[in-house]
């Protein structure tokens, strides 16, 4: 696996509004957990204390995961994408990452054609 040596920050291609997509995956499982959005400042705050951090496009603010709820990530690993334009969070996660309550963000299916 290639290493990334400059700063992190600085290989992200962010997009117009300066966000980059992050995907939460359980690090010891492979399990997706959720896709959100973080802003540089919530990548190296991230980087920095090893709690994921996203930015809440809702709220217009950082949003440090389980502050609320107490179902926080702790960052394992962070990678980022060949294109430099998603970042992969391999996590730890204390109880559900999901606001609705489920473990994953992605437990809904769609129904397989007949």
């Amino acid at each position: 696996m290639e290493r990334i040596n400059e700063d992190m920050a600085g290989a992200v291609k962010w997009d117009r509004n300066g966000l980059v997509p992050a995907i939460a995956q359980q690090h010891d499982t492979g399990e997706v957990l959720m896709l959100a959005w973080m802003n540089k400042e919530a990548l190296e705050e991230t980087l920095a204390t090893g709690r994921v951090c996203y930015w809440s496009r809702s709220r217009r603010k950082l949003w440090r995961k389980g502050e609320t709820s107490g179902h926080v990530q702790r960052l394992v690993e962070a990678r980022l994408d060949c294109d430099g334009d998603t970042v992969l969070l391999l996590v730890d996660q204390t109880g559900p990452a999901c606001h609705t309550g489920e473990r994953s963000c992605f437990f809904r299916r769609f129904d397989a054609p007949a």
